[in-house]
C-alpha cells in the first residue's frame, strides 16, 4: 500500500496511476478514495495522472482520534502533494472532499493548483446560524451523530438510498453501489466519521471561496437530498472570481456515480479549456 505519513504520525493512504497532468480526487463523507473509481478511470484512459487519497479516519488511513477539521484534512492534502511534488494539478472534490478542497487551494495551494472542482459540495456552509438563516437545522446533523454513533451499520445501509436517490419513485436501484458506499463507510474509524459531520457542516467557507483566484468548476444536482444545492451550489458560485455553475435537473448527491457519463464529460470540457 501506498502510505505517506503528516507530522502528526498519521498515515494517508493514495493511489496514484499513470503520467500526465495531476488530478487529484477528494472523496465525501464517509467514504474512501475508491469513490472515485468512475473518474479514475476515465481519465487514466485519457493520459492524465490520478491521485485519490483516503482522508485521516477513512478508508485506509491511520483512525487516529483526532485532527478531523478541515484545517487538518487541508494540511494532510498539502503534505501529500509536496510529497509526490505535484504541480498544474486540478482538485476535485465531492461534498466534504468539495470543502476540503476549497481549503487546501486558499492555505496551500499557491504555484501548485491549475483549477479547481466543486462538486455536490457542502460550501460555502451548511447549518443554519444566525449568517446562514436558510441553513439546514443543527437537529438534522445531531440526527447523523446520532445514527452514525450508535447504530453505524443499518444507519449507513439507510443512508445510500437518499445519496443516490435511489428513493424516488421510478429510480433503477443497484445493491452493488449501495453495498460499496456501506464498504468504504464500514472500512473507516466511527470517531473520524462522528466528529467529520461538524466540519462538513460547520465550517465555513466564505472566505476560502473568495479568495482562490483559479478557475472552480462547481458542478450539482437539484435533486440533492443531502446538501441542497440553491443553498450551496448557488451560493458558492456567486463568491468565487472566476467560476461556473452547472446544475443538473433530477440528478441526486451521489451523481459522480449514478450519473458518471455526464459528470465526467463535463470535467474534461473544463479540464480541457
Amino acid at each position: 500500500m501506498s502510505t505517506i505519513k503528516v507530522k502528526d504520525g498519521t498515515e494517508i493512504y493514495y493511489k496514484d496511476w499513470g503520467t500526465g497532468q495531476p488530478i487529484v480526487f477528494h472523496h465525501g463523507w464517509p467514504l474512501s478514495g475508491d469513490d472515485w473509481d468512475g473518474q479514475m478511470m476515465f481519465f487514466l484512459e485519457k493520459g492524465y495522472r490520478v491521485i485519490a487519497h483516503d482522508r485521516r479516519g477513512h478508508g485506509r488511513s491511520s483512525q487516529t482520534a483526532q485532527g478531523h477539521d478541515m484545517d487538518t484534512y487541508a494540511a494532510d492534502v498539502a503534505e501529500l502533494t509536496n510529497a509526490l511534488d505535484l504541480k498544474d494539478a486540478i482538485h476535485i472534490g465531492h461534498s466534504t472532499g468539495g470543502g476540503e478542497v476549497i481549503r487546501y487551494v486558499a492555505k496551500h495551494g499557491k504555484g501548485r493548483v491549475a483549477k479547481a472542482v466543486l462538486i455536490s459540495a457542502v460550501t460555502p456552509i451548511m447549518a443554519k446560524t444566525a449568517n446562514n438563516p436558510d441553513g439546514i437545522p443543527m437537529e438534522i446533523f445531531d440526527e447523523i451523530r446520532q445514527g452514525t454513533a450508535f447504530n453505524r451499520p443499518q444507519y449507513f445501509q439507510d443512508f445510500t438510498l437518499p445519496f443516490y436517490g435511489f428513493n424516488r419513485e421510478g429510480a433503477k436501484v443497484s445493491q452493488g453501489v449501495r453495498d460499496n458506499w456501506w464498504r468504504q463507510g464500514m472500512m473507516g474509524g466511527i470517531k473520524a466519521h462522528y466528529d467529520c459531520i461538524k466540519a462538513f457542516s460547520e465550517t465555513d467557507f466564505t472566505a476560502d471561496l473568495q479568495s482562490v483566484d483559479v478557475p472552480v468548476l462547481i458542478l450539482h444536482g437539484e435533486d440533492d437530498q443531502i446538501v441542497p444545492y440553491q443553498i450551496t451550489g448557488v451560493k458558492a458560485a456567486k463568491l468565487v472570481k472566476n467560476g461556473k455553475l452547472i446544475t443538473y435537473p433530477g440528478f441526486p448527491h451521489g451523481m459522480p456515480t449514478t450519473e458518471a457519463e455526464t459528470i465526467n464529460k463535463d470535467l474534461l470540457d473544463f479540464i480541457k479549456a
